[in-house]
């Protein structure tokens, strides 16, 4: 029996009497996105900030943990997956992309180090999969904390 994170997220919105469309599964910057189609724009399954969609992918992965865990001795690994509503993550994803790539065209025309602000590991993550296979281009992340950024190098 294997693990189904779109009848996750279809139970876990039944449950809860959410109204939604469908659940689509698509690949993006090396995960699975399973996005959440509504009717409307989304923004009451988004919340402020992202809080409402950080804490229904938060309780997937925990169910799919769980029942990840219960099935043939699994590793206790979080599954590497995000759900999204409306494609809202899926596009901040893109521009992320879409900034790393201009970031590192700079960095090669100029042949300098380029500094990037502050962002999550998640965010960062997403930086150095997409600058991974750039050629004449590194990328490593600096500093502590919340002051941790992507430094997009320049590599002949």
């Amino acid at each position: 029996m294997s693990l189904n994170v779109v009848d996750i997220v279809k139970n876990l919105l039944n449950a809860a009497g959410i109204d939604y469309r469908d659940v689509t599964e698509t690949e993006l910057a090396g995960q699975t996105i399973y996005s959440i189609v509504t009717k409307d724009s989304g923004a009451s399954l988004i919340g402020f900030h992202s809080e409402t969609i950080h804490a229904i992918d938060s309780l997937v992965k925990k169910i799919a943990e769980k029942q990840a865990g219960s099935q043939e001795g699994a590793t206790r690994n979080e599954p590497l997956f995000l759900v999204d509503v409306n494609d809202h993550r899926t596009k901040q994803i893109k521009d992320l992309q879409s900034k790393a790539l201009i970031m590192a065209e700079r960095a090669r025309s100029f042949q300098y180090d380029v500094e990037l602000s502050p962002m999550s590991a998640y965010e960062r993550l997403i930086v150095h999969t997409t600058l991974a296979e750039a050629s004449n281009i590194k990328t490593e992340s600096q500093g502590e904390g919340r002051n941790r950024r992507v430094v997009i190098k320049y590599a002949a």
